[in-house]
């Protein structure tokens, strides 16, 4: 038996505030919407239907690199179970059909796999959680033997049925035909003048079709976004679970309720993570990494031992082999770091290959550069790239020493071993081996007196 999925990601919203559709709200680096699809793929669904309202283009770009999607447009949002009659003209009659929501973002693959296995072509299957506090969920009411009689609605619940702890998540899961029949009887007599979804269940019992359910304990799985307050909560739950998998895999986390992780990672043995690191994208770690304490790493690859001081920042960079980076250093977008190199305190690299042991230890901006071995970078050098229309090239070769408070015009080459005086701008190429410097000649005026302040009247 083959099974589509249709996905309901039509809600506005309206009590997040934001002019973005509730289901593109970010969730550790991804839309909630990108979450519940790439689950969905997961499952290998013959079809996967969208129902959404009149942000199509929106949707389309966020899941653009799964393709075959059939998008379907709810004019008007009256309900759950309307969203689903949109899309069943366009499901095989002959296929299992699973219901998924765009705003509950942590739903596990497993979780729906086993809501689809139960349903073998004949049975309604209905997600349940069991939770401390039910207040605000449906509950689920079992008659003898512990079948499901119905779901009540915690406003029409008495005071027995509130005490329960199982609740309606939502999630069903049924053959596209017995779904199709059930929902064609859904009324809308509510507070909301809406066709729910979950009043398929008690029609499926009074019709005789088999109601079955699966659990989870896992709140966050079934939770959904509708408020900033719920969002954050989400957050906090995803990277918590997130955490607990890396330590499980042998990530050391200092604190792993202060790391976050917005994205994938790879890492090898004995790397150590200390408090409040965002890392996103995908980041790639060797073994023996140590990153400090406040540090951003984005789509970055960092090699054997490692060590990132706090306060640094690393985006789209490569680093070799036992590099020294930071405190507070910031590389950029197309820097590589060759083995053993060292860039310290207030150190900004842009587009710019710094070659084995090479070093620049503090205050110093190297961009659109070409770095060769065991250079030598001084405080406060600069590499002049940007004429205000174009970047321009600085060649520094092997064994060059570049003194304080220089200044490099590109374009412009310094050869190996040259030496650069501190204070020099170069705005054209060093020799090989030779000491460049530019600098005005020191003066000193005996005679000078330096200006005094002219006493005011009191």
């Amino acid at each position: 038996m083959t099974f589509e999925v249709i996905v309901l990601a039509a809600g506005k919203g309206a009590r997040m505030q934001s002019r973005e559709p509730k289901v593109m709200q970010d969730l550790a680096g991804k839309s909630l919407f990108s979450h519940v699809m790439t689950a969905a793929a997961g499952l290998q669904a013959s079809h996967i239907h969208v129902v959404h309202g009149h942000d199509e283009g929106v949707l389309q770009r966020a899941v653009q690199q799964l393709s075959g999607v059939n998008w379907v447009c709810q004019d008007q949002q009256l309900g759950t179970a309307h969203a689903v009659l949109q899309a069943l003209p366009t499901v095989n009659p002959e296929s299992d059909v699973l219901v998924l929501y765009g705003d509950v973002p942590l739903i596990k693959q497993s979780t729906l796999a086993s809501l689809v296995a139960a349903v073998a072509g004949r049975n309604l299957v209905v997600l349940t959680a069991q939770v401390p506090d039910p207040s605000g969920y449906g509950r689920v009411v079992r008659g003898r033997g512990g079948s499901v009689a119905r779901i009540v609605e915690e406003r029409d619940a008495d005071e027995d049925e509130k005490a329960i702890c199982e609740v309606n998540t939502g999630f069903i899961a049924a053959p596209a035909t017995v779904l199709s029949r059930l929902l064609e009887r859904i009324g809308n007599e509510n507070d909301q003048g809406e066709y729910y979804l979950t009043d398929a269940v008690s029609l499926a019992v009074e019709s005789g079709t088999p109601v079955l359910t699966q659990t989870t304990t896992d709140v966050d799985e079934v939770s959904g976004v509708n408020t900033p307050q719920q969002l954050a909560r989400l957050e906090r739950g995803y990277q918590a679970r997130q955490a607990e998998e890396l330590m499980h895999a042998g990530l050391c986390l200092r604190d792993p309720t202060r790391f976050d992780l917005r994205g994938t990672m790879e890492f090898g043995t004995d790397c150590m993570i200390d408090v409040n690191v965002l890392l996103v994208g995908h980041v790639v770690l060797g073994n023996d990494v140590t990153i400090g304490a406040n540090c951003t790493v984005l789509d970055s690859e960092l090699g054997d031992g490692v060590t990132v001081n706090p306060n640094s920042v690393i985006e789209g960079a490569k680093v070799g082999s036992d590099c020294n980076i930071g405190p507070f250093a910031r590389l950029r977008s197309g820097t590589e770091l060759a083995a053993r190199a060292r860039v310290g305190n207030f150190v900004e690299l842009k587009e710019t290959r710094m070659g084995e042991g090479s070093k620049a230890n503090h205050l110093a901006y190297v961009g659109d550069a070409e770095v060769g071995r065991n250079v030598n970078i001084g405080a406060g050098v600069i590499t002049c790239n940007y004429d205000g229309a174009n970047k321009h090239k600085t060649l520094i070769g092997d064994d060059a020493f570049i003194g304080s408070d220089s200044q490099l015009v590109a374009p412009v080459e310094i050869g190996p071993g040259a030496t650069i005086g501190a204070g020099s701008t170069l705005t054209g190429n060093a020799p090989a081996g030779k000491l460049t410097l530019s600098r005005s000649k020191q003066v000193t005026r005996d005679n000078w007196q330096r200006p005094q302040k002219k006493d005011r009247v009191k």
